[in-house]
């Protein structure tokens, strides 16, 4: 299976990652839209952005929500909408959507299947990779031609553009690296998908949801991450302090993390959430590469850390050589 796709190029890159693009008039292509309580999620609008530089034409698939359906319409570059009414379908059970998204690609001969990659896209799109035996291509960062993508590997570190001779290209796209797509009064048709029979090995139980009045971590405009050197978890409620005063998230390394000072949910990093905001304040973190793969994209990067040598003022924009429990609070006195 993974001898259709091949690494045709690998390079050495800087910490900013180039971004290519380019148009195709043959590729037809399926968009999953990821929804959850009758809102798109972002992740889904930077994945039709992208779907949109193959040129061609972008179907989106609305599983479980016929609002959704009617909402996702109305953005520029959606030339139908394919609507799968059975609510089920919207808890974005892999078991179930895998073999949906399958039986609409082969009745449609998509040549492309692009979603967000989000834990949706990560969860579904390899089942679907597997099931028209063709290679999964994850994480793209641009897009060359109909065939060729650019990916970051060895946590972004190097760019891969990768070839796929596969009939089928499946793709899941980096948010952070394409612009939200805008609504622009555009009117695609609505219509039905194919009815697929459910697999009906899993059952939906319910979830448990963290709800905080802080905005979400993947999305925010502005993000304080904390490191090992905040020490403890009870020292976190220093960054929330700041945070509340700027309308930020909180964030946290991988280092922090292990150490038990926060939930994995606030892990920026590889192996956590990649976070592109406006503002993106990091305290008392030493920046490991692991920790930048989530956050260089940020706009502009802000170091608090009392080591100098710290290789996080290697990529912040500006940096403050001070120990984080004095510089902390004083921020959040003066704002």
């Amino acid at each position: 299976m993974l001898a259709n796709t091949a690494r045709t190029a690998l390079k050495a890159r800087p910490l900013f990652a180039q971004r290519f693009y380019a148009t195709g008039a043959g590729a037809n292509t399926l968009l999953v839209v990821e929804h959850k309580d009758g809102a798109i999620s972002g992740a889904t609008l930077n994945a039709l952005t992208a779907a949109a530089k193959l040129g061609g034409s972008v179907t989106a698939l609305v599983a479980g929500d016929d609002a959704v359906a009617q909402s996702i319409a109305k953005y520029a570059g959606v030339s139908k909408v394919l609507t799968a009414s059975d609510a089920s379908y919207s808890k974005n059970l892999p078991e179930d959507l895998a073999p949906l998204l399958v039986e609409v690609t082969k009745a449609n001969n998509f040549t492309h299947v692009f979603a967000g990659h989000t834990a949706v896209g990560k969860n579904v799109l390899p089942r679907v990779a597997a099931l028209l035996d063709v290679a999964a291509i994850s994480d793209i960062t641009g897009v060359e031609s109909e065939d060729t993508f650019v990916r970051p590997i060895y946590a972004g570190n190097a760019i891969a553009t990768v070839k796929s001779g596969d009939n089928v290209k499946i793709v899941t796209v980096r948010g952070t690296a394409f612009e939200a797509a805008a609504e622009a009064g555009n009117n695609a048709a609505v219509e039905a998908a194919p009815e697929t029979a459910k697999a009906g090995v899993v059952e939906w139980v319910g979830e448990e949801i963290q709800k905080s009045d802080r905005p979400d971590l993947g999305t925010a405009n502005r993000v304080i991450s904390g490191g090992r050197g905040m020490k403890n978890g009870e020292n976190f409620k220093l960054l929330y302090d700041l945070a509340d005063k700027m309308g930020a998230a909180v964030g946290a390394s991988r280092a922090a993390v292990d150490a038990g000072f926060v939930d994995n949910s606030l892990q920026v990093g590889q192996t956590g959430k990649i976070v592109a905001p406006e503002l993106y304040v990091a305290v008392g973190i030493s920046g490991a590469i692991q920790h930048l793969a989530g956050m260089k994209d940020s706009k502009t990067i802000v170091a608090i850390n009392k080591d100098a040598d710290a290789p996080i003022f290697q990529v912040a924009d500006y940096g403050l050589v001070e120990d984080l429990f004095k510089a902390v609070p004083e921020m959040t006195e003066k704002l």
